[in-house]
């Protein structure tokens, strides 16, 4: 499922906060990027379209949008894509390229030791 950075946006508000009203999304993303109403609207509408959201009316009355598509899909999808774009679908030259570009702390190079460990005792415990 293709999702624009705007429409990460409003995904986000709903993951961050679960269901909410048309208003409560509004309020919560509009501000912060400049956006109107209506710009909000257009946007739940084509995250209703894709089949991310859902909406239905609350026992309230209100009318409320909740996330179909779990965060942790949605980030799976983007980072394979990022390398698969970019990367020939490698970790290790994203990897690289990190460590060329930015500054690593002793505490990310940690990390990623312990990580690389880690993946390393996976495979071998399955031998």
């Amino acid at each position: 499922m293709n999702i624009s950075s705007a429409e990460s946006q409003i995904m986000e508000a709903l993951w961050r906060n679960g269901p909410m009203t048309p208003d409560g999304l509004v309020a919560e993303v509009g501000p912060a990027n400049g956006w109107a109403r209506n710009t909000v609207r257009v946007l739940i509408t084509r995250l209703l379209k894709k089949g991310a959201i859902s909406g239905a009316k609350a026992e309230d009355g209100r009318f409320l949008y909740r996330p179909l598509l779990a965060r942790s899909a949605y980030v799976q999808a983007e980072s394979q894509g990022l390398l698969d774009r970019l990367f020939e679908g490698k970790l290790a030259p994203l990897v690289a390229h990190f460590a060329e570009h930015r500054n690593l702390t002793p505490e990310d190079v940690e990390k990623l030791n312990a990580l690389i460990a880690e993946i390393d005792n996976g495979r071998n415990a399955r031998r």
